[in-house]
């Protein structure tokens, strides 16, 4: 049975002349489990802005929430910086409706007097964060919903550092789009004319070519090889972009640094909001990598290596010495950038003496171990690259921007410079490549290196299990698993809790989050709900002195978890 508030808004909605006739469509259709679902709440706007599926209600990405958050950071914008510098960056992925959503908060934003940047093709969100800081702006959007299935969009912030938004500014955007109502504030901004008018007065802009060549200047400065490095570029590699933005700029960086001999996967070659060949386009999942595996075997090559939509991730493959493809984890990835960076930063005598590598909290602590072992001090930060965007900008205020070397986050984003300040699939695009043409030069496999690094510092093994929860329903189970963990003290999973935190009572100086994170002998178990997505994510990690010890313990553990979880 519907609530009268839901059944209420519901109908509101279905009075309306709505500007989409696609929403006028699905509402027509619903059936009373699908009103709920898509009226019960708000679509909450948080540090990573929106995210939701596309459709029609005020928990969907439509035309009137990307509207009634664009006027919310309109009003930001308006209040905290003066004329002259109220500009906006704009860019989106290959998602459905994307263009759509872009027009409208372009509209929104110039009828409020704010300058608008924006791309007139596809382009990944790192570019994003460039422009932001390359054109001087105070914010900036990209509409993406990253690796989520092709029914989602999303609507990521940015602030004027190019990094995406802090707690505080969104809770006072929050605030803004609060006091809005989602169909009577904005409806005059959503049917194409303000868009139009914006585009006439001159105060929406195209982004031009200049900034792409200063973005893929930056990338290709990423390189740690010396002028006396032997390097073979005609090795071959594979390459797909899952449909998204990543095929023009990674290409064109490898290009131009004289990589020859890449083949393109070409099903998922071209821009394709429906991901026919993956529907879930995650480089983290074999599902997604499993046609460029393929085509990597009838290529013969070493390397395979897939971006996300938005291109901020980056998954690979490499073959081991059997022959067969392995999938390299988000932190094993990290693992040996970090590692070949350092390594040729101080063979090259460019290794800073004062180096910071930076990680978060869920990603493995054998960055750390490496990071030390080069002298470098690695940082843990909360989870979200934003909080190593963070930490660069405290570097370089302090004077220190040349200390920071590399961050990464074991959910497969990367980054090894400050020219922007979220996770680049393209710069990991081209150190991989870097890498692992480098290496194999040397008669080096990636995997022969990887079983170095965990001789030299023991096996530690890290995975995720994440649990879905859909819809109104979901969302209260999610809030009651988050508060059974909260109770659990003594023993997990049959492990005896040495130490526990709980990271929404704050912990060493990092902002509060809903995290909790349990230590026991030989490692950690880490419980957090998804920002993006209705999933509360657990991360295991354990470590042993050998390979099969470390793995049998991670099978266990992670067996254990989900009985667990299944009985909250």
């Amino acid at each position: 049975m519907l609530s009268e508030e839901i059944k209420k808004e519901y109908e509101r909605w279905s009075a309306q002349p709505l500007a989409d006739a696609d929403l006028t469509a699905e509402l027509a259709a619903m059936d009373e489990e699908q009103i709920e679902d898509a009226f019960f709440k708000d679509l909450a706007f948080g540090t990573a802005g929106l995210r939701g599926v596309i459709g029609a209600g005020t928990n969907r990405m439509n035309v009137y929430t990307v509207a009634k958050a664009s006027q919310g950071l309109a009003n930001y914008v308006l209040k905290h910086y003066p004329e002259g510098k109220r500009a906006v960056a704009i860019s989106r992925d290959s998602r459905h409706k994307g263009l759509l959503f872009c027009q409208v908060a372009a509209g929104v934003l110039a009828a409020s007097g704010i300058t608008v940047h924006m791309y007139r093709e596809i382009m990944p969100t790192p570019c994003l964060s460039f422009a932001v800081r390359y054109l001087h702006c105070a914010a900036g959007i990209m509409m993406t919903a990253s690796h989520n299935p092709a029914k989602y969009n999303g609507y990521k912030a940015y602030n004027d550092d190019g990094c995406q938004i802090t707690s505080e500014a969104a809770d006072e955007i929050s605030a803004e789009i609060g006091k809005l109502d989602v169909l009577d504030d904005v409806k005059d901004l959503v049917d194409g004319s303000a868009w139009e008018k914006g585009v006439a007065d001159g105060l929406i802009r195209e982004i031009g070519p200049e900034v792409d060549d200063a973005f893929i200047a930056c990338v290709k400065a990423q390189s740690v090889l010396g002028p006396d490095d032997a390097i073979d570029r005609n090795v071959s590699i594979v390459y797909s972009p899952l449909n998204g933005t990543g095929l023009v700029p990674v290409m064109r960086v490898l290009k131009e640094c004289g990589y020859t001999n890449i083949t393109v996967v070409k099903e998922q070659e071209q821009p394709d909001g429906d991901f026919p060949t993956c529907p879930y386009p995650n480089p983290e999942i074999l599902q997604a990598m499993q046609l460029g595996i393929e085509y990597a075997k009838k290529a013969d090559a070493d390397l395979f290596f897939a971006t996300d939509p938005d291109a901020d991730r980056i998954g690979m493959a490499v073959k081991d010495a059997d022959g067969e493809f392995v999938l390299i984890t988000g932190n094993e990835a990290g693992m040996l950038m970090l590692d070949y960076i350092c390594a040729m930063r101080k063979k090259n005598g460019t290794l800073p003496a004062n180096g910071v590598a930076v990680k978060s909290i869920v990603t493995t602590d054998m960055a750390a171990q490496i990071a030390e072992s080069y002298g470098l001090t690695c940082a843990e930060v909360l989870t979200g690259f934003k909080y190593i965007g963070e930490t660069i900008k405290s570097l370089e205020e302090a004077g220190r921007a040349d200390d920071y070397v590399f961050g990464f986050e074991e959910s497969y984003g990367y980054l090894s410079g400050g020219y922007v300040r979220d996770k680049d699939a393209v710069d990991g695009a081209f150190l991989i490549c870097e890498m692992f043409a480098y290496y194999k030069t040397q008669g080096i496999s990636l995997i022969g290196k990887l079983d170095e690094l965990y001789r030299t510092f023991g096996y530690r093994i890290n995975s995720v299990a994440s649990y879905e929860f859909e819809g109104a329903s979901g969302f209260r189970k999610m809030q009651q698993i988050m508060e059974s963990f909260r109770g659990i003290r003594d023993e997990i999973a049959g492990k005896k809790i040495v130490k526990y935190l709980d990271y929404a009572e704050g912990v060493d100086g990092l902002p509060t989050a809903d995290v909790v994170r349990y230590f026991f002998d030989g490692g950690t178990i880490i419980v957090r709900p998804s920002g993006t997505e209705p999933k509360i994510k657990i991360y295991l990690s354990v470590t042993a002195p050998e390979r099969a010890a470390a793995e049998a313990e991670s099978k266990d553990l992670t067996a254990k978890t989900a009985e667990l979880i299944r009985s909250l």
